[in-house]
């Protein structure tokens, strides 16, 4: 089995941005989230998939700043993970893990692990990611306390606290 990372561009965005609406599928479970009248997860105003494509364009006009991976197993699309820096994260850190997911196919082998330190060294400096904090996403609090504590040899801080008006587990540590 061969995993790559790759950093996306405008060219390649396509492939992001058709894994997005399982990613959100999937984030509906965790927080109870419904489609809205137009079956999208998304806001009222969008209607369509090509819109929301569209939302994700953010993702490929700023490559200095944000960093788009997409994962391929054998060749094949297997995830993403988006990566934030500059402007778009607090200032107390460098880099921040904006969003992660491995479609269905590909999990519980390893592959997300192995992606997502690829990402974690493609980068150095000050981290932080954050999940739900809540009972019914252990499985993602499981994953990432994992991942962390293998990568930083345990030398990292993990607090609960409110994001974006939601409870979060929140993980901060440095790759220098």
């Amino acid at each position: 089995m061969k995993i790559d990372v790759i950093l996306s561009n405008e060219e390649t965005s396509y492939i992001i941005k058709n894994m997005y609406p399982l990613y959100l599928h999937d984030l509906a479970e965790i927080h109870g989230i419904l489609p809205n009248q137009h079956g999208i997860f998304e806001d009222d105003e969008t209607r369509t998939l090509a819109e929301q494509y569209d939302i994700q364009n953010i993702w490929f006009e700023n490559p200095k700043e944000l960093f788009p991976y997409y994962v391929t197993v054998d060749g094949i699309p297997a995830g993403f993970c988006l990566i934030a820096s500059g402007k778009y994260v607090l200032k107390e850190v460098d880099y921040y893990v904006n969003e992660t997911f491995i479609l269905r196919p590909f999990r519980n082998k390893g592959i997300s692990q192995e992606a997502v330190i690829r990402v974690l060294d493609k980068h150095r400096g000050r981290w932080m990611l954050d999940t739900s904090s809540e009972d019914i996403n252990s499985h993602a609090q499981l994953f990432w306390s994992g991942i962390i504590l293998a990568y930083t040899g345990g030398i990292y801080q993990i607090e609960k606290r409110v994001v974006h008006d939601m409870p979060r587990l929140v993980f901060k540590f440095h790759n220098q």
